[in-house]
């Protein structure tokens, strides 16, 4: 795999990849909608909905357990909770993004029960889950391939695992610019709004060290999904990626 992990400036070995990131988002949670919604045009809303409509087979399951990892300020959960009609479970290791998405569900009286817990290490059973959700969040992870077999341990069969992340395009012209706004205007723009240029100055560095379409989807194999597709989304920008288990079998 290109990057084992995420790689913050700074930051040696895991541990301190996961410390460095936390603090990053918890320095920058209070702004972290608005900067979203603006720095993405709007078009974030467009991609949690997406992302939605795609595993809604499994959402809608009666009885059906979800969980949306690295939740933030709650976005994709509350969708996810309003298209199901019933209680999403949201986790994050940031507890200013978790007091933010809990301030989000009080006001929307959502159906969302809150878990501040590490990715790599879930306080769940084996098995406990049919879906499983994470949008723009496992780039940020500090191993990625120790994150996938988490994910999978907590899948039942029939399960589902959602991540919507950013991508590089793969038109060179459209790179090219899309590289130009994530590398200058979005630093820029993300520094005036939240006083933290470093968080913003982050994001496009991550996106580039972030593997491939491709690449992920391998790795999600080797972790034992099955069925495992992406789309490509807006050019490329993002992409979403979906794994199933269909078998009986034990995580790997």
């Amino acid at each position: 795999m290109r990057s084992a992990g995420t790689t913050p400036r700074g930051a040696a070995g895991e541990q301190q990849a996961a410390r460095w990131v936390q603090g990053m988002f918890g320095r920058v949670a209070r702004r972290y909608d608005l900067l979203n919604h603006l720095l993405s045009f709007q078009l974030d809303k467009r991609w949690r909905a997406y992302t939605v409509k795609q595993v809604g087979e499994v959402l809608r399951r009666p009885g059906a357990r979800v969980l949306d990892l690295c939740c933030g300020t709650g976005d994709l959960m509350l969708a996810l909770e309003r298209a199901r009609g019933g209680p999403v479970m949201g986790s994050d290791f940031c507890h200013p993004m978790l007091i933010e998405a809990q301030r989000k569900s009080g006001r929307r009286r959502a159906a969302t029960a809150l878990v501040n817990a590490d990715a790599l290490e879930m306080p769940m059973a084996d098995g406990s889950l049919d879906l499983i959700t994470v949008a723009f969040g496992f780039r940020n992870f500090a191993n990625y391939r120790k994150g996938l077999r988490e994910l999978r341990r907590l899948l039942r069969a029939g399960g589902c695992l959602a991540i919507l992340e950013f991508s590089q395009p793969p038109n060179r012209v459209f790179a090219a610019l899309y590289g130009f706004y994530s590398r200058v205007v979005l630093p820029r723009v993300g520094a005036l709004i939240s006083g933290d240029r470093e968080a913003y100055t982050y994001l496009p560095e991550s996106v580039e060290k972030f593997p491939g379409p491709e690449e992920l989807a391998a790795e999600m194999r080797a972790a034992g999904f099955d069925r495992v597709r992406f789309d490509r989304l807006t050019f490329g920008i993002v992409a979403l990626h979906l794994g199933y288990v269909d078998g009986k079998e034990e995580a790997r």
